[in-house]
């Protein structure tokens, strides 16, 4: 594409920051940098007509993380760094909640619920059992204890008949929390430009060439928020997983109220306009779900459908109404990785599936790179 004058020089010259990808991290990283840098001319990249991977089409958690992921991660992670992954998703929710504000995102804390499958009787005895140990643990980041047990008030069949409840976590609007940010990012006179694909970037001493699918133009520095596609970009540890969801049609005297989680997170469920939002199900072909394709499948669609029928709305008549799918970005390790990754290019990528807790606080740190 040969661009005008008058293109070129409005959009793609004397840009100061240049950031690849327009969801949480992206936005939030172009108006940290321009809190920093007032007179900076910012400009995001989005290869979507809309934000795309996880940032659009997650379920609306904000959430710290089940007690039973949390007895898993002590498994495998020491006290402080359990302690310290806590830390970093309250602060990326208090973050997000001072950007756009409550009323903005339909912040509602009604408590995260963790469910425990009856066949699963041993995993709901261990996190009784080690309730109180994880509430002293993480009492320091909420002011209190974040688990307690609760009666199945919304009775749910074939599970035990008691929830493990974090009284601190909340649900969201997703499009109202993505719509805010881009609105913000425009009012701070930040450029976002939509279905333009990035394929790769030279780096010399004083810039940064960027190669598109339409045009090619420099900038002094490189972002990358591309979290489950970065590795299209970088050779980093980051591996695409894509998550399966659903929505009913709206159903009629709905009683169920919160976000909750069953099968040590895989499979997760909650109320929005009298309806019932459940995705999950990736444990059921890790491999198959190891893509960056958006698209649906019939084995984990089919068990969703199933586990609606048997667990969440037995006893209610429901129609499915829409289906889709997101692509988080997961490694080795649970932590993001923000980094410099050489003298002109940073990135912030790799939320495994935590993007809307910590997203806004990978954006911060990642501006503050620079």
């Amino acid at each position: 594409m040969n661009l005008s004058y008058w293109e070129y020089k409005t959009w793609l010259s004397n840009i100061d920051y240049t950031i690849v990808g327009s969801g949480i991290v992206g936005l939030n990283c172009a108006l940290h940098l321009k809190k920093r840098f007032p007179k900076a001319k910012i400009l995001v990249l989005e290869k979507g007509f809309l934000p795309q991977g996880a940032s659009t089409k997650n379920a609306g958690f904000a959430c710290f993380g089940s007690i039973s992921e949390i007895i898993a991660d002590l498994r495998e992670h020491s006290e402080q760094h359990v302690f310290e992954l806590v830390q970093r998703r309250w602060n990326g929710i208090q973050i997000l909640r001072e950007t756009l504000g409550d009323r903005a995102l339909d912040f509602q804390q009604l408590g995260g619920h963790e469910l425990f499958l009856n066949q699963h009787i041993d995993l709901y005895e261990a996190c009784h059992e080690k309730r109180g140990y994880i509430n002293t643990l993480l009492s320091p980041i909420f002011g209190g204890d974040a688990f307690e047990e609760q009666p199945n008030r919304f009775k749910f069949k074939n599970v035990v008949n008691r929830y493990i409840t974090n009284t601190f976590e909340a649900q969201l609007d997703t499009g109202e929390m993505m719509g805010e940010l881009l609105r913000l990012v425009r009012n701070h006179d930040i450029s976002v430009l939509n279905n333009i694909v990035v394929e790769e970037f030279l780096e010399n001493s004083s810039n940064v060439t960027i190669k598109t699918g339409h045009f090619e133009f420099k900038t002094k520095r490189l972002l990358i928020a591309t979290n489950g596609f970065a590795s299209q970009l970088l050779n980093e540890n980051v591996k695409p997983a894509r998550a399966q969801v659903l929505i009913t049609k709206p159903i009629k005297n709905l009683s169920i109220k919160g976000t909750f989680h069953f099968d040590e997170g895989y499979y997760y469920f909650r109320n929005i306009d009298d309806r019932i939002l459940f995705g999950g199900g990736r444990n059921l072909d890790f491999k198959t779900e190891e893509t960056m394709v958006f698209e649906e499948t019939e084995l984990i669609q089919n068990e969703l459908v199933k586990l609606l029928r048997e667990i969440i709305l037995k006893d209610t008549p429901f129609e499915i109404d829409k289906r889709w799918s997101g692509v988080m970005g997961v490694g080795e390790r649970k932590e993001p990785i923000v980094k410099q990754v050489s003298n002109l290019v940073f990135c912030g990528v790799r939320l495994g599936g935590m993007g809307i807790a910590i997203g806004s606080l990978v954006g911060k740190e990642m501006a503050n790179l620079v």
